[in-house]
């Protein structure tokens, strides 16, 4: 029983020492050329935080761009890209960082 324990203990420290290897996280720009309001940028950072996985939205509303971090073991750019067409703002990636 005793070694049935150990194993069980070095099985959970190696999948919680190993889970932040499966998900990273990731930053893309997207541009949104409707932004074209004081407005529009609130709309499109609201939309792009109901997205699972979302951890950070920079508007730079002056660009006309939009800076997402997010995990990519929950989410993907795809979505992201829906997210802002779908609240009326459509974008497209200008390119994945991590």
């Amino acid at each position: 029983m005793t070694k049935m324990k150990t194993l069980l203990a070095a099985v959970v420290t190696a999948l919680v020492w190993t889970a932040p290897a499966w998900a990273s996280p990731q930053t893309v720009t997207l541009n949104v050329s409707g932004m074209t309001c004081a407005t529009c940028p609130i709309t499109v950072k609201k939309a792009l935080e109901k997205v699972p996985g979302v951890s950070k939205v920079d508007v730079r509303f002056e660009k006309k761009q939009v800076l997402v971090t997010f995990d990519d073991a929950k989410t993907n750019t795809d979505a992201l890209v829906k997210a802002t067409t779908n609240a009326g703002y459509p974008s497209q990636p200008e390119k994945a960082t991590k």
